[in-house]
């Protein structure tokens, strides 16, 4: 048995393959139940006693040359060997380089923007439980938001739902107490709605809050003012229309000049001159009362955007959908902007 153990393990080591089908016939005649080396193991019973020892140390010798030389042809492809490094000649020379998403692209700028001016950026988490994203922010039971058809409620926890809007962040960071609050709360929100070329499951926010003692619907109006500018271009108008929000008290939306035509009408504004971008206006005092704040001492005001909305003015994309779907035709648009 000695003699034929030494044998096979020769065979073994002058075995090679040029392919994976040489190689599992290899495994098969010798390592499979019914192989050469299961059948040495099989015959084992038969060695004299006091050569087992002896006989086993060199099966198990065997054995192991025999997966290791498996191990060492795994790389072996179904058609040639592989020696070394392979190179594919056909390839164009260089690399490709990569570039950010539009929709991060114009979140980085308005990030920027209102940093200029002392606002920090907080964020929150996504999934929310309804005080933070409904109660705190004067929502009544009966608001239509709280329901099931709009919101993304969690099923084992009907008080847990994915954020709606990022003014949950707001809440939380007028709850730490430490005041004056300067914060912008830019992520991703959820909503439950039919996808189309105008709307979507998932988009982005960026949402602004600035409390301190003596601030004042003007105030709101400069810093949106100087946003729109920085951003379209310094020929940018602006104006308010009234509007209702349940957090904000007066509430407004803010139109600005189209820059597509110039405000002369088009498409985009619907011959109007004017698009609408976010929605603002002062806290309501129940929300600051709900987060701790003395309504009677401090005052402040709140906005918020769409950064699909903004992006889609920006690049005159007509299809929302687009940001989601990586069409690589749609992103390589995008490559050489720098933000």
């Amino acid at each position: 048995m000695k003699d034929k153990i030494s044998g096979i393990l020769k065979e073994i080591e002058l075995f090679v393959a040029d392919n994976q089908e040489q190689l599992e016939s290899f495994r098969i005649k010798y390592l499979s139940k019914k192989g050469i080396i299961p059948a040495l193991f099989a015959d084992f019973k038969s060695v004299a006693p006091e050569d087992r020892k002896e006989m086993g140390v060199l099966l198990n010798e065997l054995k192991d040359k025999a997966q290791e030389k498996i191990e060492s042809l795994k790389h072996l492809t179904d058609n040639k060997p592989v020696t070394g490094v392979q190179l594919d000649l056909t390839m164009p020379a260089g690399l490709l380089s990569g570039g950010r998403h539009p929709i991060s692209i114009v979140r980085n700028q308005i990030n920027t923007i209102f940093k200029r001016i002392g606002f920090v950026i907080s964020e929150g988490p996504e999934i929310e439980d309804d005080f933070h994203n409904f109660t705190a922010l004067n929502f009544p039971q009966e608001h239509p938001a709280r329901d099931m058809q709009d919101t993304f409620f969690l099923r084992k926890n009907p008080d847990v739902a994915l954020r709606t809007h990022t003014s949950s962040v707001q809440v939380r960071v007028m709850e730490s107490g430490k005041l004056p609050i300067r914060i912008i709360a830019p992520g991703r929100v959820f909503r439950n709605e039919a996808i189309s070329a105008r709307a979507h499951c998932i988009f982005h926010q960026v949402e602004g809050l600035y409390i301190d003692k003596d601030v004042s619907f003007a105030d709101l109006k400069q810093t949106l003012f100087y946003f729109a500018q920085e951003f379209f271009g310094a020929e940018t108008q602006i104006r308010f229309r009234p509007s209702y929000f349940p957090f904000t008290e007066t509430s407004a939306e803010m139109d600005v000049s189209c820059n597509i035509c110039g405000g002369k009408g088009c498409n985009i504004c619907k011959h109007s001159g004017w698009v609408e971008i976010l929605g603002c206006g002062m806290v309501d005092p129940n929300v600051l009362e709900a987060c701790g704040i003395d309504s009677e001492v401090y005052t402040g005001f709140a906005f918020g955007m769409g950064i699909e909305r903004i992006t889609m003015m920006k690049y005159q994309i007509n299809d929302l959908r687009l940001f989601f779907e990586n069409d690589i035709r749609f992103l390589k648009q995008f490559e050489s902007i720098i933000q």
